[in-house]
């Protein structure tokens, strides 16, 4: 995330402490800072943009009460990055429950063989992963962004959603095997490099 300084606040350092002495035109400029990024990550867990703009005003809400712990100001691209995540989860766990973890029996019948489909899902811009993966149930969609997109381990997914690590690895291989098919229903079924 890039930083544009202002006379007032010439480095990220400047800006962020700025912020923990409650300064209200830095923490406009910090919001607005990130915002194009993180309402990105926002769209990917929310099911409206309505619920991303949501979880994102509840973010910086935390990291406005909680910026004052933050000793490394270098580091702050990372915090709120974890911040907006676990954000999004929480606003995940109050509206759905997880009730949707536990999809109908049709899902365990979709199977590929191989793994030539993973290079394909790796190889997608992130605007066209986040399109197709926005078409799947609540709970794929959770797990698959937390896996492939953020690089959460099973573990630590399972640990975020309070479910076993294999329950995890299954939602993720389902989901996986339902975001295939759905690649190959809009016409993706091989990445060519040019």
């Amino acid at each position: 995330m890039k930083f544009f300084p202002s006379k007032k606040y010439s480095t990220l350092t400047d800006l962020v402490k700025a912020c923990q002495r409650l300064d209200s035109r830095a923490q406009t400029i910090f919001y607005e800072r990130y915002k194009s990024e993180l309402i990105g990550i926002c769209l990917r867990y929310a099911k409206t943009k309505a619920e991303a703009e949501d979880i994102y005003q509840e973010s910086f809400i935390r990291v406005f009460k909680y910026i004052d712990q933050v000793k490394n100001p270098e580091s702050i691209d990372s915090w709120i990055k974890s911040v907006v995540i676990r954000t999004a989860i929480n606003y995940y766990h109050r509206t759905t429950k997880l009730e949707n973890l536990h999809i109908s029996a049709d899902a365990h019948a979709i199977d590929f063989e191989g793994d030539q489909h993973e290079g394909i899902i790796e190889r997608l811009s992130v605007d066209e992963l986040r399109e197709i993966i926005g078409q799947l149930a609540d709970g794929y969609r959770m797990i698959i962004n937390m896996h492939l997109i953020d690089g959460y381990s099973h573990v630590e997914i399972a640990e975020m959603l309070s479910i076993s690590d294999s329950t995890s690895r299954s939602q993720f291989l389902r989901g996986r095997n339902i975001l295939i098919k759905k690649l190959r229903e809009a016409g993706i079924t091989r990445y060519e490099t040019r």
